[in-house]
């Protein structure tokens, strides 16, 4: 009886200390999803994000699961058959469900922002505008998800969002520490630009220095914190749209000539337009009175000439609207002084990652690269790149010259600050662009989440407590049997 006694005294010891050692442990992450679709002016891209429930990851919250380009245009290309638009995107709407769960399809929240490609045919023709829209919501209505709505972003909005996406992304807002198990606001938090450049459109956003008084303000609350950033957003200055401009333009300054030098094209490629392709968009619309109601064609000429392309370029920017305010880029648009560093990604990056220009070079340097790309010819060039797109080799000098003149005589960025560019279309595993930033707040999902605990045992130490209370009820058993 004193032995058997023995034995249960300590299995209840056992048993309460199996009890007191308790540690917090982690409840298994449950993965979510989200899609947004960029129906940008030239392309549509589809993109997948995924999250853990307890917000935990390498690259902050958010990591980019699929992305996917749907074949075509844009879908403001789609105006005179609507739902043409709709069917574009079924590939990737199949591409995505492969690698979101069955289980968790019908929860994913689905969103599709167009941009200034529908924002120019809104301006256009409003009415086909709305069946574009409309028959891309029939289409998405169609997959097992939470669709959520497919609308006409701002310029303002895309360019906040870019800005809200790089930032989130690297971590200027918020950064998770281990040792407090919390998010918390990073010291010195570096608070990055953002310098989109689309087809049709480009955007600057960024946080100034010092209290300044500006119309073009967004207010944001993230993480505890206000930010007041400065965004503008240019119609019509977009990459294609300024080709379009510019091949008007010269043109028109010659008259009625049929074949028109082009500076910026190679010298020996010749490229024919039709003058009524110019009244297809708002942006070079045959209201012009210098351009006549024609559709003859005129033939451009390429001349590879460096410094008449930079001239020519120019040109498409209103800079007297400024006067000598320092406070003005162009067009009489207000802009504080450019401060800090920012991130160039869209056609920016696209541009300087084909002319091999590397963060780092002096601007002296970036200018003599692509002087000396404009001056090669065409054979040089299709010979050099052939796997290059034919339609876009031309253009590259007219590109890189239109980007220098943007940055440096429109933002007024120098010879100093110059270095504060870092052209780049990634941060950490995920695309730089709007469409993180325009899910996240959709979502409500800044501030993040707070973890969720629950209080645990330590599984070495409950199995090792659970087998000793075992043997101790056996041997007690045994003891009175004999």
């Amino acid at each position: 009886t004193a032995i058997l006694g023995a034995l249960v005294a300590l299995s209840i010891i056992a048993l309460v200390l199996s009890l007191v050692k308790i540690e917090d442990v982690p409840l298994p992450p449950a993965v979510k999803y989200g899609m947004v679709f960029d129906a940008g002016s030239s392309h549509t891209s589809l993109f997948v994000y995924e999250w853990d429930s307890d917000k935990e990851n390498d690259t902050g919250v958010v990591s980019q699961a699929l992305s996917c380009d749907v074949q075509g245009q844009g879908i403001s290309s789609y105006a005179s058959d609507p739902p043409k638009a709709g069917d574009s995107l079924r590939v990737c709407l199949e591409k995505a469900l492969k690698v979101i769960p069955a289980a968790k399809q019908s929860e994913v929240p689905t969103y599709l922002g167009a941009t200034a490609g529908m924002r120019l045919l809104r301006e256009q023709n409003s009415s086909a505008a709305d069946q574009v829209l409309a028959e891309v919501a029939k289409t998405m209505r169609e997959y097992p998800v939470a669709f959520k709505g497919a609308r006409i972003l701002t310029g303002e909005e895309e360019g906040a969002y870019g800005w809200i996406t790089i930032n989130y992304l690297l971590e200027s807002f918020t950064k998770y520490s281990p040792k407090a198990h919390a998010w918390v606001h990073p010291e010195a938090a570096n608070i990055f630009g953002a310098l989109d450049l689309g087809g049709a459109s480009t955007q600057i956003s960024f946080m100034p220095e010092g209290s300044l008084n500006w119309t073009e303000a967004s207010q944001f609350t993230l993480y505890g914190y206000n930010y007041s950033i400065y965004t503008h957003s240019y119609l019509c200055y977009g990459q294609n749209e300024m080709l379009k401009r510019l091949a008007k333009e010269l043109i028109v300054e010659s008259s009625s000539s049929t074949r028109v030098d082009h500076p910026c094209y190679p010298k020996n490629y010749n490229e024919t337009v039709s003058l009524s392709s110019f009244r297809t968009s708002p942006c070079t619309n045959a209201s012009d009175p210098r351009l006549t109601v024609s559709n003859r064609n005129v033939t451009l000429q390429g001349r590879g000439n460096a410094s008449g392309c930079l001239a020519a370029v120019r040109k498409l920017f209103n800079f007297s609207a400024c006067g000598q305010s320092q406070d003005c880029t162009f067009d009489g648009v207000y802009q504080p002084p450019v401060h800090g560093q920012f991130i160039a990604f869209s056609a920016f990056y696209y541009n300087f990652k084909f002319l091999n220009l590397t963060e780092g070079q002096s601007l002296d340097a970036v200018k003599e690269t692509i002087e000396g790309f404009c001056r090669r010819t065409w054979e040089d060039l299709s010979s050099s790149y052939p796997e290059e797109n034919a339609e876009r080799l031309p253009k590259y000098c007219a590109n890189a010259n239109y980007i220098l003149t943007l940055l440096l005589d429109a933002y007024k960025f120098n010879e100093t600050s110059w270095n504060n560019i870092f052209f780049q279309m990634k941060a950490g595993s995920a695309n730089v662009g709007w469409t993180l930033g325009y899910m996240l707040n959709l979502t409500n999902m800044m501030p993040a989440e707070a973890p969720v605990w629950i209080k645990g045992h330590v599984p070495s130490l409950w199995a090792a407590a659970v087998a000793f209370i075992i043997l101790t009820l056996t041997l007690g058993l045994a003891a009175l049997l004999v």
